[in-house]
């Protein structure tokens, strides 16, 4: 690898680029694991931070968490019997129940891939 100067009022400066870099919009999850690493993993954040790669990063983690999200929430709907059904019989249950079925999936999904 050699490293190309230029030169500015006499003295020497030599030519860095940052490598290429990701610009994914980070979404709920991404930012809450974004805090978490600066708080409690600080060098796996310094890392992804000094290699280019936290937007990638934290791009993914919401991607998964919210995949995981979608997929506990229809499974637990279908497990409990919410259904359209309900919807149309009892509106106020139903939005009670799903209401309580997103609250306990988001808790998964914030121990399982966000605060891991």
């Amino acid at each position: 690898m050699k490293i190309t100067y230029r030169e500015e009022n006499g003295c020497f400066y030599p030519n860095l680029e940052l490598p290429e870099q990701t610009n994914y919009t980070i979404g709920k999850y991404g930012l809450l694991h974004l805090d978490y690493i600066k708080e409690h993993r600080k060098g796996r954040y310094t890392t992804l931070l000094s290699e280019c790669r936290l937007n990638e990063y934290l791009h993914k983690i919401d991607l998964e968490a919210n995949e995981m999200l979608e997929s506990i929430i229809t499974r637990l709907a279908t497990e409990r019997g919410i259904d359209e059904n309900l919807k149309t019989r009892d509106m106020l249950r139903w939005v009670a129940e799903m209401n309580n079925i997103k609250a306990s999936a988001e808790e998964i999904v914030l121990q399982e891939v966000v605060y891991a």
